[in-house]
C-alpha cells in the first residue's frame, strides 16, 4: 500500500461523526477497519489502471458504500464473480462486516457498473460527501447531503483528483454538480443512475464521449 493512499484513508477516518452524518471509516468501531482496508484495496487497484476521469456522485447509501467502504458497490459485488473490469469478487481481498448479510444490496451500484461495462469505461468513482448522510436518529435511512456536508467532503475529492492526475471531473447528479460549482469548477453533469436514471446516465456519458469531453 502506498503512503499516499494510507494517508488519504486515515484523513478520511479522522473526520468526526455528527448527528445525521456517519463516518463509517473512523476508529470508533472495530468493524470500520475492514471498510478502511476495502477502500485502500480499491484505490491501490485503480492507481494501477490509472483512470483520467473522476465521476463524482452524491453520498454513500446505507445499503452500498456504508456497508462495503467502496464507492458505488454493494455486498453482492464482493461475494459474486469478478466484474467485467476484474475489480471485485472472490480472491480480491475484500471483506464484508457481519451485518452485511441482513442488508439488501444497493441497486444503484449494480446499475452503475452495468453501464460502465457496456461502455467499456473505467473512471474513478467517489462522492461529493464521502460519509453516510441519514435522517438523525435513523441510521438505516438516506438523506440528501447539505451544502455543509458537501463542503466537508470537498478536500477529499480534490486530494483524489491530485493523487490520480485526473484530467476531467464529471458530476453525477445535482448534489455533486452544486458542490463542484461552489468550489469554482464548472464541469459537465450527467443524470444520476438511481431512481430510473439508468438510460439518462448512459446517454449522458455517451454524449460526453462523442463530443470529446471525456475519453475511455
Amino acid at each position: 500500500m502506498t503512503a499516499s493512499v494510507n494517508d488519504f484513508v486515515e484523513q478520511l477516518a479522522a473526520v468526526p461523526t455528527v448527528p445525521g452524518r456517519n463516518n463509517f471509516f473512523d476508529h470508533s468501531s472495530p468493524g470500520n477497519a475492514g471498510r478502511r482496508r476495502n477502500l485502500e484495496l480499491y484505490l491501490e487497484e485503480m492507481l494501477n489502471r490509472p483512470p483520467k476521469v473522476l465521476l463524482l456522485g452524491e453520498a454513500p447509501g446505507f445499503r452500498g458504500m456504508r456497508i462495503t467502504g467502496v464507492p458505488f458497490t454493494n455486498r453482492t459485488m464482493f461475494q459474486g464473480p469478478a466484474n467485467s473490469f476484474g475489480l471485485f469478487g472472490p480472491g480480491k481481498g475484500y471483506s464484508l462486516p457481519p451485518e452485511a448479510a441482513e442488508v439488501a444490496a444497493e441497486p444503484t451500484a449494480t446499475v452503475m457498473w452495468e453501464v460502465l461495462a457496456e461502455l467499456q469505461f473505467l473512471p474513478l468513482l467517489w462522492s461529493a460527501c464521502p460519509w453516510h448522510t441519514h435522517v438523525p436518529g435513523k441510521p438505516q435511512s438516506n438523506r440528501t447531503p447539505t451544502v455543509a456536508d458537501a463542503r466537508a467532503g470537498t478536500p477529499f475529492w480534490q486530494s483524489l483528483a491530485e493523487l490520480f492526475g485526473i484530467e476531467t471531473v464529471v458530476a453525477v447528479g445535482n448534489v455533486a454538480h452544486r458542490s463542484l460549482l461552489s468550489s469554482g469548477m464548472d464541469v459537465p453533469k450527467v443524470r444520476h443512475p438511481s431512481h430510473g436514471g439508468r438510460s439518462g446516465f448512459k446517454r449522458g456519458l455517451e454524449e460526453l464521449f462523442s463530443t470529446g469531453v471525456i475519453r475511455r
